[in-house]
């Protein structure tokens, strides 16, 4: 199948993620998930001659779908290192940033990267595959008790210990090289009615400790705090707990923890003022259109 900037990534919350920015047109925005461009496309089409965006991802697909604009200027890294490029582009604040964190459709569809258990195909799982360990690599390798630890703390699942000491077993024999592999080796372990269920979250929880998804949210929004300018607006679209327990303690307390501190008269610190208590989630609409959409989740702060 021929890729396209639209078959790429069909954007998730469009409309509520670009709105909740609150666009001015001179501003200076970040879109640090470019993906296909979706998200991109529409801030641009909010800014004005003298506005500017700059959009990251470490994935060379996503490089097919850079956007000839005078406005645009697309940055070739992972988002984590968003102050050191900010930095060398003299760019001091930004009026709003952001963040798609979902991995793109182009990635599940792909039948050669691995992400998905559909296709039986070597276990890559890099965003970035010029550098890196794959996902293959971190099954052969890691000691069981790590393995389980990834199981437990990224994918959630509870029989984790069971389902590492099946692959340390099973490597002993033969290496487990691709997606077929994997499943062939842990399958028994799930129960038939939650197997998808459950094979996806061994997946995620692989893809997560390959591409070291948590600690680059955590360095992505510690730079964002630091160069977001007053009443800047970070608008982030999440589709795991764990991701959004990490977005949503840093937007109501300003760090990872979310333990909120206070000044001498009592009154809580924090850089960021919630624009919404509540999540936006996607419409019924969105959802049937996109069930990629069902898990999203966006919230938006402002920077006090």
């Amino acid at each position: 199948m021929m890729t396209t900037a639209e078959t790429y990534h069909v954007p998730v919350l469009l409309q509520e993620s670009i709105d909740g920015l609150n666009i001015k047109p001179d501003g200076i925005y970040v879109d640090v998930t470019f993906g296909g461009g979706g998200h991109s496309k529409e801030i641009l089409n909010r800014l004005g001659k003298n506005g500017h965006l700059y959009s990251f991802d470490q994935d060379e697909d996503a490089e097919k779908n850079i956007l000839d604009d005078d406005r645009f200027t697309f940055v070739r890294s992972n988002f984590r290192y968003i102050g050191n490029w900010m930095r060398y582009y003299h760019v001091a604040h930004i009026d709003g940033l952001l963040a798609d964190l979902g991995v793109s459709s182009h990635h599940f569809d792909d039948e050669t990267r691995g992400f998905s258990f559909r296709f039986d195909a070597p276990l890559d799982m890099r965003m970035n595959k010029r550098s890196g360990v794959t996902a293959a690599e971190i099954l052969n390798t890691y000691s069981e008790e790590m393995l389980a630890d990834i199981f437990y703390i990224y994918g959630e699942l509870k029989n984790a210990r069971k389902i590492a000491s099946a692959i340390v077993k099973a490597r002993s024999n033969k290496n487990i090289e691709t997606t077929g592999d994997l499943i062939q080796v842990t399958e028994k372990l799930f129960l038939r009615e939650r197997e998808k269920k459950e094979i996806a979250k061994m997946f995620q929880s692989l893809r997560i400790e390959v591409n070291h998804e948590m600690d680059a949210l955590k360095d992505m929004l510690n730079g964002a705090k630091e160069i977001l300018s007053e009443g800047g607006r970070l608008s982030v679209i999440t589709y795991h707990s764990l991701e959004d327990r990490i977005v949503k303690n840093v937007m109501k307390a300003g760090n990872i923890e979310g333990k909120k501190t206070q000044d001498f008269y009592g009154r809580t610190e924090a850089p960021f003022r919630l624009i919404s208590n509540k999540v936006i989630t996607p419409s019924e609409e969105e959802q049937e259109r996109n069930p990629r959409s069902r898990s999203a989740k966006l919230r938006i702060a402002e920077k006090v």
